[in-house]
């Protein structure tokens, strides 16, 4: 059990590494844009490769796409009510835009945060250990998340503080998160668990299309497509090693 919170801790411990280096270091601009791309495609990899391709096993084309689908769309409406709330520009790293606001950010991250937990949680169910691509997926995407948005909430007169007490709650949430995953969906059906992996799926894919991708393009250049494109052959590689 403790297991389920000690890796979704890993992995969320990236949004507070990442604002660690992004407060006490400096980094290019390119160099968040490559890493942001990196763990688009990885992301994308592990929801294509793990849990999609594990739902439609354990559940079917018809249970995969209604979880696919309702995770999509639930993650849009959140991610469209955030932008209006000011949490549109979450992992950017330039100065807030007016009107928006700090605290949406940091809504807009544990929105991001809390179902990729949850699911390192359901991955333990299965038997044969965490999944390794999910944990290290969701670790790199966190780590650009945690980098950028902490630079440009300190430009908005966020303290170093306050930042780091924002990101140390959403590493907390996170294990809390997977350890919820395992304990409340223990001897829940396959469909149920493959309904949930497919939604998860859903949301990762339009978080990252949505979010990621164009701070990647912006801070990265035309270059982020091929990076994005060895991330995603990482994903590939690394279901071959679990």
């Amino acid at each position: 059990m403790w297991t389920a919170a000690f890796w979704g801790g890993v992995a969320g411990s990236a949004v507070f590494i990442g604002s660690l280096v992004g407060l006490f270091f400096t980094m290019k601009k390119s160099w968040i844009g490559a890493i942001m791309a990196f763990g688009t495609g990885v992301l994308i990899g592990a929801a294509s490769f793990e849990l999609l391709l594990d739902s439609v096993h354990e559940g079917g084309l018809k249970t995969t796409t209604l979880g696919f689908l309702g995770g999509a769309l639930l993650f849009t409406i959140v991610e469209f009510v955030l932008a209006r709330k000011g949490g549109k520009e979450r992992k950017r790293s330039r100065e807030n835009p007016q009107g928006s606001s700090g605290m949406a950010i940091f809504f807009g991250t544990i929105i991001d945060a809390i179902p990729e937990s949850v699911i390192i949680g359901v991955s333990l169910l299965e038997g044969g250990g965490v999944s390794w691509l999910l944990v290290i997926a969701i670790f790199i995407s966190n780590f650009p998340e945690g980098l950028s948005s902490s630079v440009g909430l300190k430009k908005d007169g966020y303290s170093n503080r306050k930042i780091l007490f924002l990101w140390g709650v959403v590493l907390v949430l996170s294990a809390l998160s997977s350890l919820t995953g395992y304990v409340f969906l223990e001897g829940a059906s396959d469909g149920l668990i493959a309904f949930i992996g497919a939604f998860a799926a859903g949301g990762v894919i339009a978080m990252v299309t949505a979010a990621m991708m164009p701070e990647a393009y912006e801070e990265g250049g035309a270059a982020v497509g091929f990076i994005a494109s060895v991330g995603l052959l990482c994903s590939l590689i690394l279901t071959h090693f679990q």
